[in-house]
């Protein structure tokens, strides 16, 4: 037990250094824009008075350094300041969006996940067969497509041609959670269609990988059925890699959401990192970005953790 809390303890102490590496690599990359964001902001008609006095409201004024470590602990309690579009507080709304992503990815997760692993399952008991061959070729072409191109696939197919979805996945708080659930399908989908691949492969290269091994030669020697091999002694010995692309690629539908949503028009943290670019709204970008960041790296500390819970041979190293 104090090997896996030592264990822990060490991977979030990386976890916080490269979140640190991060957010320095943010604050650095918009502070080298070009252009004067002042300038952009007020435009050309400004006079040198009043783009002093909106930098000095903005804190343009002050060193960098400086504005890096306001910035940073403002962050480390929660105070992510005011947007230069509207003037409202960015926890405000990066709140409401974030909670629209992450529904997003709930759902494309209940559909994904049990779907792709039951692909590679079935993928692996019929290993070679026309089913795997078609399954592999499926697979390898919705990986080879882009998001947006799959997206405006499923739109024309399905809300063109048989009107049977909407194409705009306009979304809000007052939505029933029905209506909230038929809105996000077309994207959740195209997801789905997305990171199904590499869960599917992965789980059927997991097992056939575990197939060759001298237990599951005994299993097959005792007489016992191909599903009850795979299911009941090849499975429980591959969940160390199948986790650990399955919460990799959980770690995708939270971050790689911004084509979608942009796309379908979902109100979700990719739209308003998109929307915020186009308005030069420096400070929900940071934001936005550490977040997404901030979520990618913890999602990856989970999948690397459980990879190691769930193999004895790294949880127990020689």
């Amino acid at each position: 037990m104090q090997d896996i809390l030592k264990m822990i303890a060490q991977r979030l102490g990386l976890g916080l250094i490269v979140l640190f590496i991060v957010s320095l690599i943010i604050f650095l990359g918009v502070e080298l824009l070009p252009g004067d964001l002042a300038q952009a902001m007020l435009g050309q008609q400004a006079t040198p008075e009043t783009l002093a006095a909106f930098r000095k409201e903005l804190h343009l004024d002050l060193p960098m350094h400086i504005r890096y470590m306001n910035w940073l602990i403002g962050m480390l309690h929660g105070d992510f300041g005011k947007s230069l579009a509207n003037g409202r507080q960015i926890s405000e709304l990066i709140g409401i969006r974030l909670e629209n992503t992450l529904f997003l990815a709930s759902v494309t997760a209940m559909i994904a996940v049990p779907l792709s692993l039951t692909l590679g399952i079935l993928a692996a008991m019929y290993r070679n067969s026309l089913y795997d061959r078609t399954i592999n070729v499926l697979t390898l072409s919705s990986i080879s497509f882009p998001e947006f191109f799959i997206a405006y696939i499923l739109i024309f197919v399905f809300s063109i041609q048989l009107g049977w979805m909407p194409s705009l996945s306009n979304v809000s708080e007052a939505t029933p959670f029905g209506q909230r659930l038929f809105l996000t399908l077309m994207p959740a989908v195209t997801l789905t269609l997305v990171v199904m691949a590499h869960m599917m492969r992965m789980t059927r290269a997991a097992i056939i990988n575990l197939l060759a091994s001298s237990y599951i030669e005994m299993a097959n020697l005792k007489g016992l059925s191909r599903a009850r091999v795979i299911l009941r002694h090849a499975l429980p010995n591959a969940l160390a890699p199948i986790i650990n692309v399955v919460v990799i690629n959980l770690a995708y539908l939270i971050v790689g959401v911004v084509i979608v949503e942009v796309v379908f028009v979902y109100p979700g943290l990719g739209q308003l990192i998109v929307d915020s670019v186009q308005k030069r709204d420096i400070p929900v970008v940071q934001a936005c970005s550490l977040i997404f960041a901030a979520t990618y790296i913890v999602l990856n500390l989970t999948a690397d953790i459980l990879s190691i819970v769930t193999n004895p041979r790294l949880l127990h190293p020689k």
